[in-house]
């Protein structure tokens, strides 16, 4: 018998740490050695929805998109309408296979006519760079500038005023979705009044030899107001009660924007970019299936790959389930059926010998978050 496999080497942020200095349970996500909770979920999660919490992101990947070209070559890489940013301004949008399937989900900010960072997710970082790179044309350069930032985010209905106590600017006035290069403790930090909790929030863009730094001033400014560190189960929960998509389970290369109630960052009347035609005929012919909220009507949580059920017959499958911390019930999402997508509509999900009564409801399931 040959010697076993050598186990993978997990990637490690800049403030790994000071999470294990915090007492985090650490977890492997997506290649990356990630807190998952350090007080546990239910108080984390209660931390960011009451108060203010801190999360480190720094897996997150960043893409330098630059030079004369920069504009068109986003406009045929993703799907949103790039031209409508103005300078200071961000936008949700993807990177799309021909088939009109998502490669990676990613924000898109502007930093001038020619330069834009586009922040993907972790563990797609790598075959995001490639992907962008080869099918870049024209006077444009796509460079990975992940390894030198830090990120933290700053979520909650409590973070524009312990920012304000720390950065020059005062950031409370930045809109939603908006950023610009300012200092936070004195390092310059890029902030952006965007985050992936439903509250009001910030994400922080800073070098990485600042991380350490920067996260410590953070708390002891927080101190006062219940600044909470939060893990990677906390954003699951806090996320998934605003339905937001996680690549992975609920969009990836077998789902396309439309089916998963994102036709808001399709603009089909723009010119041609990567998998406009295949949206086009998805639209034209009707959809097929919906991403839909369901409510399970019992304590139990229906996990990522149960079955849906109608009548008996499979017709769907979950891709994201939890306990809801904030609403006191079992919510999932699901594919199914658009013939089935209505609210009110009943159903089963199931796993094995387990099954579980559920109802289509409305998305996102907690409506009363902070950045509204």
């Amino acid at each position: 018998m040959g010697a076993p496999a050598a186990a993978a080497v997990l990637k490690r942020t800049p403030l790994y740490g000071l999470h294990r200095e915090l007492g985090a349970r650490m977890v492997d996500f997506g290649g990356w050695e990630m807190p998952v909770q350090y007080a546990g979920i239910l108080e984390e999660h209660r931390a960011v929805r009451e108060r203010v919490g801190l999360f480190d992101v720094s897996h997150m990947g960043e893409l330098d998109v630059e030079g004369p070209d920069a504009l068109d070559a986003l406009q045929a890489l993703t799907p949103n309408d790039v031209s409508k940013l103005e300078d200071g301004r961000i936008h949700y949008s993807a990177f799309l296979t021909e088939r009109g399937t998502f490669v990676d989900d990613l924000l898109v900010y502007r930093r001038a006519p020619d330069s834009y960072l586009v922040v993907v997710n972790a563990s797609n970082t790598p075959k995001d760079f490639d992907w962008a790179r080869e099918r870049a044309t024209g006077q444009v350069r796509v460079a990975d500038r992940s390894a030198d930032y830090a990120l933290i985010a700053v979520q909650g209905p409590k973070s524009a005023a312990l920012l304000s106590r720390l950065s020059k600017p005062d950031p409370s006035d930045l809109p939603y979705y908006g950023f610009r290069d300012t200092e936070v403790a004195g390092a310059k930090t890029l902030v952006s009044r965007t985050g992936y909790t439903g509250e009001d929030g910030f994400e922080l863009y800073f070098d990485a030899t600042q991380g350490e730094k920067i996260w410590d001033e953070l708390f002891k400014a927080g101190e006062k107001v219940g600044l909470k560190p939060i893990g990677l189960g906390a954003r699951d929960t806090l996320r998934l009660e605003m339905a937001y998509c996680l690549y992975g389970n609920d969009i990836d290369r077998t789902t396309h924007p439309l089916e998963a109630g994102l036709g808001w960052t399709v603009k089909l009347d723009k010119d041609d970019f990567c998998g406009k035609a295949a949206l086009e005929q998805a639209k034209a012919e009707g959809l097929k299936r919906r991403l839909v909220g369901l409510e399970i009507a019992s304590p139990r949580v229906a996990r990522h790959g149960w079955e849906v059920a109608q009548d008996g017959a499979a017709v769907g499958e979950v891709t994201s389930g939890t306990s809801s911390p904030t609403l006191g019930r079992s919510i999932a999402l699901a594919y199914v059926p658009a013939t089935s997508a209505k609210n009110g509509t009943a159903a089963t999900v199931r796993n094995g010998t387990t099954e579980l009564p559920a109802r289509v409801v409305p998305r996102p399931f907690y409506t009363e978050a902070s950045h509204r």
